[in-house]
């Protein structure tokens, strides 16, 4: 037997529970793995709420969760040839997923050799919220010289697309909370705090991963909405015709393991807002929800 989390109806924190299961066994094409870190990502709530049954449906309870993880590969299925048992991974499920547990069953195609350098929490947090602003970047083409505002700049996925940008020569300017400010400075990221947006000149590209009029404030700043990309007001992109690209435009592989690589290389910081132990995943949900987080939060099996 093994711990898992699980939900048998929709709702909020209050259904998770941490319950026994069977121990799941690597099918063919597949790798059993011994979950060493698993993120906790607003998507996970959004799926538990019933937000997302259009597009992630639940389709039986009881249900696990989660979608990024990262640990030790215990057993391999038919077939595998990619790994050994003992090798190190990250990977990620389909949504609602299953990887917020002791062990999970992946597909190989969905796991990645984690290199050396990278840390557990990293790692185990690094598939949504990096490929999330990965695909955001990528959506909006910065330029060299080019001025890029990311809203919600500090969070799990902000974090990572300032640095992205900036890899392309861009100017990064960042909205955040003062207790950010610093971080976004040592990385070559000017500072705007919230409220006080109407300072900004004419940016060349905005990305909106806080939500909130994010997108109705770059169109009035006068950015093309071609160059707007949020992941979470899809009401305003729809309305204004901007991006909306997110996991399911850049959710691959090769993007994980692209991001692993550059963490591995010290070119690529994901900061780690907090960890909590498994039968304390209600904690961690609440402290999630306050949206004021700075980077990933982690459960540790």
């Amino acid at each position: 037997m093994s711990k898992a989390i699980n939900f048998s109806r929709h709702g909020g924190i209050e259904v998770l529970e941490v319950v026994e299961v069977a121990k799941p066994e690597a099918g063919p094409g597949e790798v059993l793995v011994a979950v060493r870190a698993a993120a906790v990502n607003p998507l996970d709530s959004s799926i538990r709420e019933g937000l997302m049954q259009s597009i992630y449906p639940v389709a039986a309870y009881p249900s696990g969760q989660g979608v990024d993880f990262a640990g030790v590969v215990e057993s391999i299925g038919v077939g595998v040839v990619e790994f050994e048992v003992g090798a190190e991974v990250l990977g990620f499920l389909l949504p609602p997923g299953a990887a917020q547990a002791e062990y999970v069953v992946a597909p190989v195609a969905q796991v990645v050799a984690k290199p050396a350098n990278v840390p557990w929490e990293v790692a185990g947090g690094l598939y949504t919220a990096g490929t999330a602003a990965y695909a955001s970047v990528r959506a909006v083409g910065p330029q060299p010289g080019e001025t890029v505002v990311v809203a919600g700049a500090a969070g799990g996925v902000g974090s990572i697309a300032v640095q992205l940008a900036r890899r392309t020569g861009a100017k990064v300017i960042g909205i955040a909370g003062p207790a950010n400010h610093a971080w976004l400075s040592a990385h070559g990221v000017t500072q705007v705090a919230y409220g006080n947006q109407l300072v900004l000149d004419r940016p060349d590209v905005f990305i909106d991963v806080f939500g909130n009029g994010y997108v109705d404030l770059a169109i009035s700043l006068g950015v093309p909405p071609e160059r707007i990309n949020t992941v979470i007001d899809f009401a305003a992109a729809a309305k204004y015709g901007t991006r909306a690209d997110g996991n399911r435009a850049a959710g691959t592989p090769q993007a994980l393991a692209e991001l692993a690589a550059l963490v591995d290389q010290g070119e690529l910081e994901v900061p780690i807002a907090a960890t909590f132990p498994l039968d304390q995943v209600q904690d961690a949900f609440a402290l999630l929800d306050q949206r004021h987080t700075h980077g990933k939060i982690i459960l540790r099996p």
